[in-house]
């Protein structure tokens, strides 16, 4: 049996009818078209799938669909400013070369979206600690640090 859910997804309203065993992560590219959230382990280990969910981060394949009534999701659609204008994260991750096969990058710019929102001048430390749930088998995380850094320099200096 189909539940009705009302829920604003990168600013639009959406009505869905969903069936209560489907994770927001399926919801969102299979229903709403967003392919962006990736689909990794799908239990909730590699934080690929990691969309804001009423400003916080949470991995979508363990959050089901019918639990977002009402609630804000901004997915990695979402995150750019403009068809024109990137985020800042995104304009830093391409310029500091931190994405490789791009796969973990949609999970990564969430996570570090979040997190400078809650600090927007974190250490090294703190940006290692606050994407800890995020894997990538392709880089050493270096030059993802490096990017998330930046950009909270580029915010601070009022480059963003």
């Amino acid at each position: 049996m189909k539940r009705i859910v009302e829920v604003t997804i990168n600013g639009e309203r959406h009505e869905l009818a969903l069936e209560p065993y489907r994770s927001l992560l399926d919801v969102l590219r299979n229903d709403v078209g967003l392919t962006g959230t990736k689909k990794g382990c799908d239990v909730g280990d590699c934080g690929a799938c990691t969309v804001l969910l009423d400003g916080k981060p949470v991995n979508s394949c363990l959050v089901l669909g019918v639990e977002v009534g009402g609630s804000e999701i901004l997915t990695i659609e979402g995150l750019q400013r403009g068809p024109e204008r990137l985020h800042p994260l995104q304009d830093a991750f391409m310029r500091h070369g931190a994405a490789q096969c791009g796969f973990c990058t949609p999970g990564f710019l969430m996570m570090a979206s979040a997190l400078l929102d809650e600090n927007p001048a974190p250490t090294e430390e703190e940006i290692r600690f606050g994407i800890a749930g995020n894997i990538c088998r392709c880089t050493g995380y270096t030059k993802i640090v490096a990017a998330i850094q930046a950009a909270a320099r580029d915010k601070a200096e009022g480059k963003a």
